[in-house]
């Protein structure tokens, strides 16, 4: 593996949870793989678990981190080539990417779209601007389009919590919000889903909240929430704005806040999201305070998923 931006780059979905899962019963088992090597993780938007876990994971694996927001920290960074750069924008990537790429030995980036362009946001064009220029490998901490590192978590989480000898029935169910959110997380829970295909999977949404076919493939979609519940072993729980009406808000919908109620015909179902989360307007306290949540540990897979890319990459350098 010589980068990690989608499921795309994985040739082995299964050996990387199970890598993932080796490190959680052993986190040192190969702290002596990036002795001498340096990680450097570019945020250019807010983190709190991507950026510990990464950390966390690089100190793992003997590498030393360096963070840098480079939103409050770092020159504001133009990507359009050919730019006449007499405005806000003080440093071109092309100039900036290579530097990086002589400072460290891995580069990590964190960067959401703008949800003004879908043109835009899909070409993922800060990512792979970095990609082009560093020289060396990058490791998506969310994109613009994907969030592989946590879609990797998810799956970490589900085959630890599902013995069963039959496919699992995974849901993923839209979520109201106060505000637009990005597609970052669905799109990459669903390529992932259909890429590893050991689940029955489903998406369902109101009207007019359909993904992207670009990651969704033929994934199911439907907007009978109920229906698409019933029997479910895990419940992924994630707002997303419009695709078709691209950033916008087409509705609350209130009415699919995921509460016990609308577990009736799932009893074993289990409830996941990535966090941040606002309770009471995405998923309801009975659901987060009770036996259904995976809430904490699937935050805390997001350390063992991290460590398991890094470890990848560093092998493949």
């Amino acid at each position: 593996m010589k980068q990690f931006i989608t499921v795309k780059d994985v040739k082995d979905i299964d050996a990387l949870i199970r890598q993932g899962r080796e490190y959680k019963a052993n986190r040192l088992k190969d702290e002596a793989l990036g002795r001498g090597k340096r990680i450097g993780l570019m945020f250019f938007n807010p983190s709190m678990r991507t950026r510990l876990s990464t950390q966390i994971a690089a100190k793992n694996l003997g590498l030393d981190p360096i963070v840098l927001n480079a939103g409050t920290e770092g020159w504001a960074l133009e990507f359009q080539d050919g730019a006449v750069m007499n405005g806000t924008t003080v440093e071109h990537i092309r100039d900036a990417a290579p530097i990086l790429g002589s400072y460290f030995d891995v580069l990590c980036v964190r960067t959401f779209p703008k949800l003004a362009s879908r043109e835009e946001d899909e070409s993922d064009h800060v990512i792979r601007a970095f990609i082009r220029h560093a020289g060396i490998p990058v490791i998506s901490l969310e994109s613009a389009t994907c969030h592989p590192l946590q879609s990797l978590a998810d799956l970490i989480t589900i085959t630890e919590h599902f013995q069963e000898s039959r496919k699992p029935k995974i849901v993923l169910t839209w979520a109201p919000h106060i505000k637009p959110i990005p597609h970052c997380v669905a799109n990459s829970f669903t390529e992932w889903m259909l890429a590893w295909g050991k689940a029955d999977f489903v998406v369902t949404a109101p009207k007019g909240y359909e993904l992207s076919p670009t990651f969704a493939g033929d994934a199911t979609f439907t907007d009978r929430q109920n229906e698409a519940l019933e029997g479910a072993d895990f419940v992924y729980v994630k707002n997303w704005s419009s695709v078709s009406e691209y950033g916008k808000v087409l509705g609350q919908h209130p009415e699919w806040m995921l509460t016990e109620k609308h577990l009736s015909r799932a009893p074993k179902a289990k409830v996941m999201h990535c966090l941040p989360l606002r309770r009471n307007v995405e998923l309801s306290d009975e659901i987060l305070d009770g036996p259904r949540s995976l809430l904490t540990p699937l935050a805390t897979n997001r350390v063992w998923s991290a460590q398991s890319v890094i470890s990848e990459i560093l092998r493949n350098r």
